[in-house]
C-alpha cells in the first residue's frame, strides 16, 4: 500500500510519510476554528476534486490562492459546488478523481442530514472511487448543533479520524489535533499542539496552568 504525503510536514513525520492510499479521512472541528487551513493543505498537495456544499466555489478558490503552501495558486484543484440531493450528482464529480488524487467534501454536514441508507450509499461510493484511484478522501465534518446520528456513521466508516480541538484560555488560542483512529497505521498517543496562522506548524509554546 502506497503512502501519500499530506502536505503538512508535521503530520507526515508523525505518520511515517503520510496516509495510506485508499484512505477515507474525517476532520472534525469547530466551525469557528482554522480547520479550513488544514483542508486547504490536504487539497493542494496533489491533484484534487473539491466538492463544496456550503461555501461558493469562488470563496474556496480565493482561500486556496491565499494559502502559500502546497501547489502554487491552487493549480490542479478543481472546485465544484454540489447539493446534498441527489447524491449521484456528487459522486459523478468524484468519478473524475485522478490517479493518486485527493477528493475533498467540504463540508459533509448536508449529506449527513439525509437518511441513513442514502448517506451510507454515498460514503460507500466515495470509498470505491478513492480505492480505485489509489487516492485519499477528506471529509470536513463540522461540530455543532446539527450533529446527528449520521456523524457516527461518518466516523465509523472513516479509516482515519482527525479531531481538531480549539480552546481559548486567557490570551491564548490553543489548537490540538487528536488522532484516535488510524487504520493501517498507528494512532497518535498524544495530541499534537498546532499553530494555525497562515500555515500549519507545531506550536512549541508552553501550556500555562
Amino acid at each position: 500500500m502506497e503512502t501519500l504525503p499530506t502536505g503538512i510536514s508535521v503530520l507526515d513525520r508523525e505518520f511515517g510519510g503520510g496516509l495510506p492510499s485508499g484512505s477515507v479521512v474525517v476532520l472534525t472541528a469547530s466551525p469557528a476554528s482554522q480547520s479550513e487551513l488544514i483542508v486547504d493543505r490536504l487539497a493542494r498537495v496533489r491533484e484534487c476534486r473539491y466538492l463544496t456544499t456550503v461555501r461558493s466555489p469562488e470563496a474556496v478558490e480565493d482561500g486556496l490562492k491565499r494559502d502559500s503552501g502546497g501547489t502554487a495558486d491552487g493549480d490542479g484543484v478543481v472546485v465544484s459546488s454540489v447539493e446534498a440531493e441527489p447524491i449521484d450528482d456528487a459522486l459523478s464529480v468524484a468519478d473524475d478523481l485522478p490517479e493518486r488524487g485527493t477528493l475533498v467534501v467540504d463540508s459533509v454536514g448536508p449529506f449527513e442530514a439525509g437518511d441513513r441508507d442514502g448517506y451510507r450509499a454515498f460514503l460507500n461510493g466515495v470509498r470505491r472511487r478513492v480505492v480505485d484511484a489509489g487516492g485519499i478522501a477528506v471529509l470536513h465534518a463540522l461540530k455543532g448543533e446539527t450533529d446527528g446520528p449520521n456523524r457516527t456513521v461518518t466516523t465509523q466508516v472513516a479509516d482515519v479520524v482527525f479531531d481538531l480541538r480549539t480552546t481559548v484560555t486567557g490570551t491564548e488560542i490553543a489548537n490540538r489535533l487528536v488522532v484516535p483512529k488510524f487504520r493501517g497505521g498507528a494512532a497518535l498517543e498524544e495530541p499534537l499542539k498546532l499553530k494555525l496562522t497562515d500555515t500549519v506548524t507545531v506550536d512549541t509554546s508552553r501550556d500555562i496552568a
